[in-house]
C-alpha cells in the first residue's frame, strides 16, 4: 500500500512538472510589448521597510521617481527616525536628521566608478556595494550609532558577521546555491 502512494504521488508531480513546462520556441523571441511598472525599490535593503510606517502604503513609495523621492518622503523619514532614536543628534557621517533622511529618502545606490566600491568602511560612503558589504549593520550604525558610530552598542548590529557560504574568486562571485 505505501509503495502504490509513493508511486501514485510521483506520478502526479511528474505530471504536474510536464503540464506546466512549455515547448521549447526555437527562435528564442520574447515579447516585451506591453507596459512595465515599478515594483520595489532596494537600493538600500530595509530602508522601504524601516521608514515607510506600516500604515502607508509601501507601493507609493516604490513607483515615485528616484529624483521626487527626497521631496516627498523625507519628513516621514525624519520622522520616523526620531520616533526610532529620539537621541538622535548626528551620524558617523556628520549628517543632522534632515541630512540623512534626505539621503535616505532618494532610495538610489550610488555607484564610484573610479574609487572603491563599498556601502560604507568609515571613509568611503555609499560609492556602490560589494557583495560582502553588510548592508544592515551599516544602516543600524548610522541610525542609533550617533556621531562617533559608538552610541547605542547594542543596537549598531544584527550580529550577523558573515555570509553562510563564502563568495566565489570568479564572476558572478555569488555564493554557490545550497
Amino acid at each position: 500500500m505505501k509503495t502504490s502512494k509513493y508511486i501514485l504521488g510521483f506520478v502526479v508531480v511528474l505530471f504536474g512538472l510536464l503540464v506546466s513546462c512549455e515547448s521549447d520556441n526555437e527562435d528564442n523571441s520574447q515579447d516585451f510589448s506591453g507596459t512595465y511598472v515599478q515594483k520595489d525599490q532596494m537600493a538600500r535593503p530595509a530602508i522601504n521597510t524601516v521608514f515607510i510606517a506600516s500604515g502607508t502604503p509601501k507601493d507609493d513609495f516604490n513607483y515615485t521617481v528616484p529624483s521626487m523621492m527626497g521631496a516627498s518622503y523625507q519628513a516621514t523619514f525624519q520622522s520616523r527616525l526620531l520616533a526610532l532614536n529620539a537621541g538622535y543628534t548626528t551620524n558617523a557621517l556628520g549628517q543632522n536628521a534632515a541630512q540623512f533622511t534626505g539621503l535616505l529618502a532618494t532610495d538610489v545606490l550610488g555607484v564610484s566608478k573610479t574609487g572603491t566600491t563599498t556601502f560604507f568602511d568609515g571613509v568611503n560612503v555609499l560609492t556602490g556595494r560589494a557583495l560582502a558589504d553588510d548592508v544592515i549593520d551599516v544602516e543600524l550604525l548610522l541610525i542609533f550609532g550617533g556621531p562617533a558610530g559608538t552610541s547605542n552598542a547594542g543596537l549598531t548590529s544584527d550580529h550577523v558577521n558573515a555570509n553562510d557560504k563564502t563568495f566565489s574568486a570568479s564572476f558572478p562571485y555569488l555564493a554557490s546555491a545550497w
